[in-house]
């Protein structure tokens, strides 16, 4: 089971490593944080608690703080 991810540069299909494997897990393996990233699946915003299913797109955003 694999899924597509884009996020900066990157635009590849991922393996579906585990059941229930959500936006926090992905986040996690890639070393970012929900603080700092929103989260689309399929084109909608969604929280870390989102599971992952097969052929979905995510996309992360990074957010940019300014002052």
């Amino acid at each position: 089971m694999t899924f597509t991810l884009k996020y900066n540069d990157i635009g590849e299909k991922r393996e579906i490593p585990k059941d229930n494997y959500t936006i926090k897990d992905l986040l996690s393996e890639l070393g970012l944080s929900a603080q700092t990233i929103v989260s689309k699946q399929n084109g909608e915003l969604v929280i870390e608690g989102t599971v992952i299913e097969e052929n979905d797109e995510i996309q992360l955003v990074q957010i940019i703080y300014g002052g």
